[in-house]
């Protein structure tokens, strides 16, 4: 794994999203890494699919080596970014959890609920995300398992 300082990181955010945004950028900038920032760039309510679109694709491309994805709840971000096939985005509220996402789930994106965590929480959840190696092991299977072309319809008694 990349030190920090020498990873690409995507960010994206709606407006709920914009302050916290600017300021885990400008922490992960002091920290020597590169960000790319894909929006927005106000308070002014806009369609966060928008934005977080633009972060799965450099996140899918591999022009970014993870991404970070902000909005009210993280939810709606969330969603989106998981509609990306090499995508595995996780909702983090705790630290522990932005530990397991990379730890277990081998998750690439971030998704931070900047309406219920402080600036504080938030630089320390990324701090974690950012540095935890995926486990492997039996967590491999698993996480292969998550790309749908993997997964039988067989399996559906629905």
């Amino acid at each position: 794994m990349k030190p920090i300082n020498l990873m690409s990181i995507g960010i994206a955010n709606d407006h709920a999203g914009y302050n916290l945004k600017n300021n885990i950028k400008k922490y992960l900038e002091n920290k020597g890494c590169v960000v790319y920032d894909f929006g927005t760039d106000s308070e002014d309510s806009v369609d966060y699919p928008d934005y977080a679109h633009r972060l799965a694709n450099a996140v899918e491309s591999g022009s970014c080596d993870f991404g970070i994805a902000i909005c009210g709840s993280g939810n709606g971000v969330n969603m989106t970014v998981n509609h990306h096939q090499k995508i595995r985005g996780a909702l983090c509220w705790t630290t522990e959890i932005a530990q397991l996402a990379r730890l277990h789930n081998d998750a690439n994106i971030i998704s931070v609920p900047a309406r219920f965590i402080d600036q504080n929480l938030a630089l320390d959840m990324v701090d974690t995300f950012l540095s935890t190696e995926f486990e492997g092991g039996r967590h491999v299977k698993r996480v292969e398992k998550i790309d749908l072309s993997v997964f039988s319809n067989n399996n559906s008694n629905c």
